[in-house]
């Protein structure tokens, strides 16, 4: 945008929501150029309403204006999802952080999008509430961007991800008008189509969302493995025994010395692996089923069984597994973070897929992973300064991709789509699916105004979406 034209696009935006909550100056729209995976261009403008009404006001500007719109939560993502490609404004929901009504007895609790994940369980402990995903940024990321994402965690296996939770939304449309949605809605489930849809069909602007009571009793427990292949069996065999831990986790030898090296858990760093299982539950319940899943597990080869002592142990070692990645900056000046998923039977192979694979490139991988659901999270090791380095850890990243998918799986399990998977989405979806998926986008949003450039294709994939959406006749309804 050329200066008067910023100019312009500020005077309106301070017009309708006020001047301390527009940003425009380089060093302020710097803080708002990049997320987990990425940085992009400067925004024309950051904005940050206090309400829903402003965000319908921002909403009304942009579209006079002709600027796309990026919603933001903490910038937590891992797929670039909250990155500004086309310039635009981004709505940041640092301002619209609250909790905003609670039923206790109906176990619901409306927010907004700028509320911390963690921050809602606090909130509900009194009542013997809390809210049950939990991605490893719990403590920075917001529930608007966990949304987007249809987020999961450790705690998906038992309990689900985003989509399972979210009861109805509050969006603003394409127009600037303020939608609500429910699940209750009898006809298409609209409030599904929202979830995980990354920003791209109207900025959320408050959710309600289901909680859960508080188990009576939780037990952690840590398996020592020789392999991560007798690690993975076990899980298997666990589930298959009709068990349901509230989740299973496995760390390979190389997340467990950097882990423990941070946070001194307690982890046996001699184990090439080592499976992080929790139950809860009726205190007695708990109890049967610790020595029930120890008994499989050692029948599966496990070295070693212990139980945290109380909750300050089971603590530290969520802290630990939650910290995994930011422990490896001992061992790396960089790290690329893949996310996908492949049946649980198929996770021995492929985990020796994935390690044969960075063996290839020249890297060193760290494989920690949510067993239970088969979502993998192998961590590559770079150094963006050694030449080549880079596009080693992107070759890699889209064999363990392909890898994933040839053994039934996806090609993400949490994370979402953003820039970083949109060119990996035709290895799953054919033309006409992605077509699809277009023609619903821009019924939500025609101009394409909200976060584009994300989830769809770019290049070649995207000429066919265009080509398949203009055989559609004038006027049909999609």
């Amino acid at each position: 945008m050329t200066g008067s034209a910023v100019d312009g696009l500020r005077s309106r935006l301070i017009d309708a929501i006020g001047a301390e909550s527009v940003l425009t100056s380089p060093e302020d729209l710097t803080a708002y150029a990049f997320d987990g995976f990425c940085s992009g261009p400067l925004p024309a403008a950051v904005v940050l309403p206090k309400s829903t009404h402003d965000v319908s006001a921002v909403v009304r500007v942009a579209r006079e204006s002709g600027e796309p719109i990026v919603p933001r939560g903490a910038g937590t993502g891992l797929c670039g999802g909250a990155v500004a490609n086309l310039g635009g404004i981004v709505v940041s929901f640092s301002r619209m952080n609250r909790m905003l009504s609670l039923d206790t007895r109906n176990r619901r609790a409306r927010v907004q999008p700028g509320l911390v994940n963690a921050e809602l369980s606090k909130i509900v402990a009194g009542d013997g509430l809390f809210f049950g995903p939990d991605p490893s940024s719990q403590k920075t990321s917001t529930l608007g961007g966990n949304t987007a994402t249809n987020a999961g965690g450790p705690h998906a296996f038992a309990y689900g991800s985003m989509s399972a939770h979210v009861l109805g939304i509050e969006y603003v449309d394409a127009a600037g008008d303020v939608v609500t949605v429910s699940l209750d809605d009898a006809g298409y489930d609209l409030t599904g189509a929202l979830v995980g849809s990354e920003g791209t069909l109207g900025v959320v602007t408050a959710i309600d969302l289901r909680l859960m009571r508080l188990p009576e009793a939780v037990r952690v427990c840590v398996a020592a493995f020789p392999d991560v292949e007798s690690a993975s069996e076990a899980v298997s065999a666990i589930v298959a025994a009709g068990l349901l831990p509230t989740a299973l986790e496995i760390m390979d030898r190389t997340i467990v010395r950097a882990v423990e090296e941070h946070f001194h858990a307690g982890f046996p760093v001699d184990a090439e692996a080592v499976l992080l299982v929790e139950v809860a539950g009726e205190a007695g319940d708990v109890e049967l089923a610790e020595r029930t899943i120890a008994g499989v597990a050692r029948s599966h080869g496990a070295l070693s069984w212990r139980s945290a002592t109380g909750a300050r142990e089971r603590e530290a070692l969520w802290q630990s597994r939650k910290g995994a990645a930011a422990a490896f900056g001992r061992i790396a000046p960089n790290y690329y973070i893949q996310d996908a998923t492949v049946p649980r039977t198929k996770l021995p192979a492929a985990i020796r897929r994935v390690a044969e694979i960075a063996s290839d490139c020249g890297l060193q991988v760290g494989n920690v992973f949510h067993a239970g659901d088969g979502n993998l999270h192998p961590l590559l090791l770079f150094d963006r300064r050694i030449p080549g380095h880079i596009e080693a850890v992107a070759h890699a990243g889209h064999e363990i991709l392909a890898t994933c998918i040839a053994f039934g799986g996806t090609i993400s399990g949490e994370h979402g789509i953003g820039t970083e998977k949109r060119d990996s989405l035709p290895l799953v979806f054919s033309d006409d699916d992605l077509a699809t998926m277009a023609r619903l986008r821009d019924v939500f949003d025609p101009r394409r105004a909200f976060n584009p450039e994300k989830i769809f294709p770019s290049g070649a994939v995207c000429g066919e979406v265009r080509a398949a959406q203009a055989t559609i006749p004038a006027g049909t309804w999609l």
